[in-house]
């Protein structure tokens, strides 16, 4: 049988450089690919747009939102904080169509990072725009481009606490978090500070989004349920 097919959301950067060449570039780290493969998908990169938005999603199992710069605050209603950086207009209109759509299909999703913030926003969520303001600290994104370590707590209860306990490590860069939770969402992880770190649908196939990324950790769990979820959806449809 065919690997279930996992598309995933890329970055689509102005400047990239590489060999003699710097050009706009879509993109993702390898990390993402790695995890759905050990997970027994087949990974497949999904460039943001807002057109064909049914004929991709006809074309996959499921789907890993990724991370990535900062949500445009219009999005939710917000005006820009001065802390908000590298907004990708495109970006952000094209995950939000194809996001809407997929759960509109009960699609298999993961969201990482700043793909659980596009997951809280699609469904009607905010965003706090700068977290150290609440809590306090830079605790979940210490030194830009290195992963902060610390723990989470996981409500037992939820399809997240089955699949990794009640307690784990995780790795975190990020300066944004959940602020008002979209429809049907509920928190079901958070860092010792009181800040939320997952949320989920619990009415959904699976819809999972982690501030956190699992990708850069050891734990493998998350991407197998979401390849497990995904062959599932695949085999309940119509055959393409």
């Amino acid at each position: 049988m065919p690997l279930p097919l996992i598309g995933i959301t890329s970055y689509s950067e102005p400047e990239v450089s590489w060999g003699a060449w710097t050009l706009p570039a879509a993109l993702i780290p390898t990390m993402y690919v790695e995890a759905i493969q050990r997970a027994g998908g087949r990974p497949l990169l999904v460039p943001p747009s807002e057109d064909g938005i049914d004929e991709t999603l006809d074309a996959l199992d499921g789907l890993v939102f990724s991370g990535g710069s900062d949500l445009g605050p219009e999005r939710y209603g917000a005006e820009a904080h001065p802390e908000t950086n590298g907004v990708r207009p495109q970006r952000d209109a094209g995950e939000l169509a194809l996001l809407t759509a997929a759960l509109e299909r009960d699609m298999p999703v993961l969201a990482v990072c700043r793909g659980s913030q596009v997951l809280n926003v699609a469904l009607g969520g905010d965003l706090v725009q700068h977290l150290p303001e609440v809590v306090g600290d830079d605790k979940h994104k210490v030194v830009p481009g290195v992963f902060a370590e610390h723990d989470v707590e996981v409500r037992p209860d939820s399809v997240l606490g089955s699949l990794i306990g009640d307690r784990a490590p995780v790795k975190s860069h990020h300066h944004q978090g959940f602020g008002r939770l979209g429809d049907r969402l509920r928190p079901v992880a958070q860092a010792e500070d009181g800040t939320v770190e997952a949320v989920e649908d619990p009415e959904r196939r699976f819809a999972v989004g982690v501030l956190w990324h699992p990708e850069a950790g050891e734990d493998a769990r998350l991407f197998e349920e979401l390849v497990r979820q995904a062959a599932d959806y695949r085999a309940a449809r119509p055959r393409r």
